[in-house]
């Protein structure tokens, strides 16, 4: 009986109509707005493109590839320019699979006009998709994958980090979803975040950009009404 009562109340808590308490505790790319027929039409497209210098990855392929990836591409510093400023980020060694796919996409050119498509204030702000077809197209060529989760290498959700969002569809695991990430802005950081999610760098110069962004105004669904892009990554170090 005390079994049942705790499941009540724990259902309850689920459907508090506080929609900040609630996404607080949910960080995932179900927002993502590129569906799974965007996938097979743009990779369609990509059929007749010029050979290309990397495979199309799955899940299967990436570790492995990120393993040999990471070997000859060490950087580890980069900048984010968007519509508000650039912030400046530093790439932990320590989570080498997912430093070594943000700098692919990086050197890819994955992230340029992507947008901030999920803003909560004194909460986080993500990034990495968009509602142009140009980015269901870059996914398509790159290849559609996850990558583990790696949470035990010491880092807390504090405010600054930047952290990899897993992905909701047939993932038990908290696999990540390797094209997207998000930047804790909260004061004193979101530490409920840890065990869940993988920490994979942080904010080095820029975190005024992070609160003017966390600052701006948003429907509904916490997608800002002024979109707000990311025009380039680049490698600085």
């Amino acid at each position: 009986m005390r079994v049942i009562l705790l499941l009540s109340v724990f259902v309850l808590f689920l459907n508090c109509e506080d929609k900040k308490t609630t996404k607080k505790n949910k960080i995932d790319s179900s927002q993502t707005v590129n569906t799974e027929e965007d996938f097979v039409e743009d990779m369609e497209d990509t059929t007749s493109t010029a050979k290309r210098r990397y495979p199309v990855l799955d899940s299967k392929k990436a570790m492995y590839f990120f393993l040999e990836y990471d070997k000859n591409n060490k950087e580890n510093k980069v900048r984010i320019t968007t519509d508000l400023g650039s912030i400046d980020i530093l790439l932990f060694e320590e989570t080498k699979y997912h430093r070594a796919n943000f700098i692919f996409l990086t050197k890819q050119n994955y992230f340029n006009g992507t947008q901030f498509y999920r803003v909560i204030d004194n909460f986080m702000i993500q990034a990495g998709n968009s509602d142009d077809k140009k980015t269901a197209r870059k996914r398509a060529h790159i290849g559609k994958y996850l990558l583990p989760p790696d949470t035990n290498r010491g880092f807390k959700h504090d405010r600054g980090v930047i952290s990899m969002p897993s992905s909701e569809i047939d993932n038990p695991h908290k696999l990540a979803s390797p094209f997207e990430f998000f930047i804790v802005q909260q004061k004193g950081g979101a530490h409920f975040l840890d065990g869940d999610y993988t920490i994979f760098g942080k904010v080095i110069n820029g975190m005024d950009v992070v609160d003017k962004i966390a600052a701006v105004e948003t429907d509904e669904s916490d997608w800002p009404l002024r979109n707000i892009f990311i025009r380039k990554v680049e490698i600085i170090k």
